[in-house]
């Protein structure tokens, strides 16, 4: 398959299970107390590490948008209402992706699943620093809970990331490599 037709194909992809853990809210794992840890970065996280920073881009994108039409439509709590701000809900998520796959090529020539854990979490908590930095920007959410928010869920995320992200590459890799596996 031509490598640019690769790349779309890998994004679209990505973007759509964003799409799908979002609408069917499988995105969300229940944590404690009502909170919730999000898995919706890991396609742009996987979508980075495998075609490289466009792709993360683009994928990171696709989340975004999603982020902002669920938030307008069919909000889940007085939280959403913030997300309706494209500087909330698209700007933070251009940057999971390269930001992962930078960690990944850096991480990449030691050893493959140590790069693959460290694009796991970096994606994660760019998404978390970010975003929760933004509610802190606009004065939405005070800081010191925001402290609090980053370590109780934005650790438990980058961890959760982490393992989903190798995980799923270490296998794609695996199929990928194989006689007769998948050549997308």
């Amino acid at each position: 398959m031509d490598k640019k037709l690769r790349k779309i194909v890998i994004a679209g992809v990505m973007g759509g299970i964003s799409i799908f853990l979002g609408a069917t809210r499988l995105g969300f794992i229940p944590y404690f107390s009502g909170a919730s840890l999000t898995i919706m970065h890991v396609p742009v996280i996987i979508g980075a590490v495998l075609e490289g920073p466009i792709v993360g881009l683009a994928t990171g994108f696709i989340f975004g948008i999603f982020s902002l039409i669920q938030a307008a439509i069919a909000p889940t709590g007085p939280a959403d209402v913030w997300f309706v701000n494209p500087i909330v809900s698209i700007l933070p998520r251009l940057f999971i992706g390269p930001v992962a796959w930078l960690v990944y090529r850096a991480v990449r020539n030691f050893r493959e699943i140590p790069a693959f854990v460290g694009a796991g979490i970096a994606g994660s908590l760019t998404n978390t620093v970010l975003v929760l930095g933004v509610l802190g920007l606009y004065r939405y959410l005070p800081w010191k809970l925001i402290g609090t928010i980053a370590v109780a869920n934005g650790l438990p995320e980058a961890v959760l990331s982490a393992v989903l992200t190798t995980a799923v590459i270490a296998s794609w890799r695996r199929i990928e490599t194989r006689r007769g596996g998948s050549s997308v």
